[in-house]
């Protein structure tokens, strides 16, 4: 016999829904068969007979007969019974989410992000990277900022300062000419630099708190390759405090110092105008253009860092040198996805101790 008619691919995956239970109970009522009901509800027969199993419970029936009370069990398919069985499954369906295994991960990543001051990405990757907990229970990190968002987690968006302040700046790449010039552009500054290929470049830059004049200041110094970062207070924002600190960098150093540093690139305020005759018998100083502050872009990412700790608008001079020293060592600290989760200390040694064996 010849099928001329076949609708049950197009209802292929669709679950059966309660009238269609419905049905299946008056149907069976009138003796129709698997097959035939089946084929009056256009749906496949294995469909039919596994869902009159899952809904049929037993019937009590009494009868009396000649005076006496007979009890029989009769099985029936009911929709209600099946449709319970249904919700039923439905509930138990699906993986379950991985903060309903364990506690484990959550409160070791609350602590890092609430204490510690570190960001979902980095708690993900450096627990996935050091192998802390078994991967079943670690989420990615767009699961970790929705556990976030539907207050799983005892973090909030409020402790998550740079996901509030970011915001998406469109760039002009057409730079502007300096109006004064302290020294080489960045035009002129080795292709090799900008690939971070190679140890020992680093970006120099200033940040301030409540922009008063006799306020105190940062002076940073960030290698571009390790993300290590050196940060220095200065009694103001001027050209013989960051000579000073310069000179006292230097003295640090000691004969090391052409190792640790190669280039240095720099904007163009005033407070770096001597930043030139300061470092040129030994490192080419190179000064990016006015309002570029992308040709800087790992110190702009190192100060968002930085205002974790101290927000704009927070006098310098109330911070003292063991808050910086703090600070600085919590970056240096700090796991970083583009080092492969790796602490800048870490790739600092490395990168240093082989200068030393290429030397």
């Amino acid at each position: 016999m010849t099928q001329t008619k076949n609708n049950i691919d197009s209802r292929k995956g669709k679950h059966l829904s309660y009238a269609e239970r419905c049905q299946i109970e008056v149907l069976k009522r009138e003796d129709y068969s698997n097959r035939q009901i089946a084929g009056v509800l256009e749906r496949a027969p294995q469909t039919i007979h596994n869902e009159i199993k899952r809904g049929t419970i037993t019937q009590l029936k009494r009868q009396k007969q000649n005076g006496k009370v007979y009890d029989y069990y009769d099985p029936i398919y009911s929709a209600d019974a099946g449709q319970a069985h249904y919700d039923k499954e439905r509930l138990n369906s699906g993986r379950r989410p991985k903060w309903a295994e364990t506690d484990a991960f959550i409160n070791w990543a609350d602590d890092k992000m609430l204490h510690e001051k570190w960001s979902p990405d980095v708690v993900v990757g450096f627990a996935l990277k050091q192998g802390l907990f078994h991967s079943t229970i670690v989420p990615c990190t767009t699961t970790l900022y929705q556990w976030i968002d539907r207050g799983i987690m005892k973090t909030t968006n409020l402790d998550l300062l740079e996901k509030l302040s970011r915001r998406i700046k469109k760039r002009d790449h057409k730079p502007n000419l300096n109006k004064r010039v302290f020294g080489k552009s960045i035009d002129e500054r080795p292709e090799v630099v900008g690939t971070r290929e190679t140890f020992g470049h680093w970006e120099i830059d200033t940040v301030v708190g409540n922009k008063m004049k006799t306020d105190a200041v940062l002076l940073t110094l960030a290698e571009r390759q390790t993300r290590f970062e050196v940060i220095l207070k200065l009694n103001g924002k001027d050209a013989h405090s960051v000579d000073q600190a310069v000179h006292g960098l230097r003295e640090r150093a000691g004969e090391h110092f052409s190792t640790f540093f190669k280039t240095v690139t720099s904007d163009n305020g005033s407070e770096f105008s001597g930043l030139n005759e300061a470092l040129q018998d030994v490192v080419d100083v190179y000064f990016s253009h006015p309002y570029t502050s992308w040709e800087r872009g790992t110190s702009e990412n190192q100060h968002k860092l930085i205002r974790r700790f101290l927000p704009k608008g927070k006098s310098i001079a109330d911070v003292s040198e063991a808050q910086c020293l703090r600070i600085q060592q919590w970056m240096n600290d700090y796991p970083r996805r583009v080092l492969d989760y790796q602490t800048p200390h870490d790739c600092f040694v490395k990168a240093f101790q082989q200068e030393l064996t290429t030397a």
